[in-house]
């Protein structure tokens, strides 16, 4: 597989009743992830538990209709439901209202994601929600450790709103940074880089043996900014609002790297700043193009699409 995607059964954004209002349904940024770069004509598998309750239905037919492997086909009898309501300010700003019916058996447990799957895969992708709890967090490091050092690219998204961490910050950067030498390719939002310090200690990071080899901080309406090597990188002139806007980030994300294997970077160090460019504005585009539609999972765009988009934005 070109990819395998780590995550719990959680939620995607829906438009709701009122103008500005999104209610979530059945997704989850590690689903979303895959779903995306599948829709890029990448073979993709993800590994999360499912739940036999409309929401997890949903998101079981939804991951089969993307050609997505499910690789932990086992169903669960009350996996977590959390409905998310969210209002959006006219600049994108999101308030948060969570209902959260936690289940007993949602947590993904070790022997439910085989080695051999992430041996055949060439990026491994997870989230920090799969950070948040019991043997969940314990299977996604191992995970990721274990891929780190069969020499795949790992790849995380850091986002500590996720309900499961029941407003726990601390504990949630805890458990990032712990994974960070780990990690290749990070993704996380303005609202989070204060995760890993100020850009100055970012840049230390990707200099260092002990980070990301590439540190992608999505900004809302200010573009996004890139890290890698010695450098710095940040992008204008696009939809720029794509890549932190309520449904987009997930878009963003499996765009970008769906732009870097197609550029033919086998190695979380072979990063040049055209590829990375490259990747950003179709990253970016896939996000926008998300966001036209309200940032439903239905709404993630695949590779002709996108590519249409660059050229009608880039000529």
């Amino acid at each position: 597989m070109d990819l395998i995607s780590v995550g719990e059964q959680l939620i995607d954004f829906i438009p709701g009743t009122e103008p500005g209002t999104y209610i979530r349904a059945a997704g989850g940024a590690p689903a979303n992830v895959a779903i995306a770069v599948a829709r890029n004509k990448l073979e993709v598998g993800f590994c999360g538990k499912v739940g036999d309750d409309d929401f997890g239905v949903f998101l079981h037919e939804t991951l089969r209709e993307n050609n997505v492997k499910i690789l932990c086909p086992r169903r669960t009898s009350e996996a977590i439901t959390t409905m998310a309501f969210v209002t959006l300010s006219e600049d994108g700003d999101r308030s948060f209202t969570f209902a959260r019916k936690p289940g007993a058996d949602m947590f993904l447990e070790e022997n439910e994601l085989s080695l051999s799957d992430i041996d055949q895969a060439f990026i491994l992708h997870a989230g920090s929600c799969s950070l948040s709890k019991g043997v969940t967090a314990t299977t996604t490091e191992y995970a990721i450790r274990y891929a780190h050092k069969a020499g795949k690219i790992t790849s995380f998204d850091v986002n500590y709103r996720d309900p499961l961490w029941d407003g726990d910050r601390q504990a949630a950067i805890v458990a990032v940074r712990r994974n960070l030498p780990y990690i290749d390719w990070l993704k996380i939002s303005d609202e989070e880089a204060d995760f890993l310090g100020s850009e100055a200690e970012m840049k230390a990071l990707v200099q260092s043996a002990e980070g990301p080899s590439l540190i992608v901080i999505t900004l809302g309406a200010k573009g996004a900014k890139v890290f890698f090597a010695d450098e710095e990188m940040s992008i204008d002139g696009i939809p720029a609002e794509a890549v932190d806007t309520t449904g987009a980030g997930d878009a963003f994300w499996g765009g970008f790297l769906s732009s870097l294997y197609y550029s033919g970077v086998r190695s979380a160090g072979q990063l040049e700043g055209k590829v990375i460019e490259t990747a950003l504005r179709y990253g970016t585009v896939s996000g926008w193009l998300c966001v036209q539609k309200k940032g439903a999972i239905a709404s993630l765009p695949g590779r002709e699409q996108i590519l249409q988009e660059i050229e009608r934005i880039y000529g």
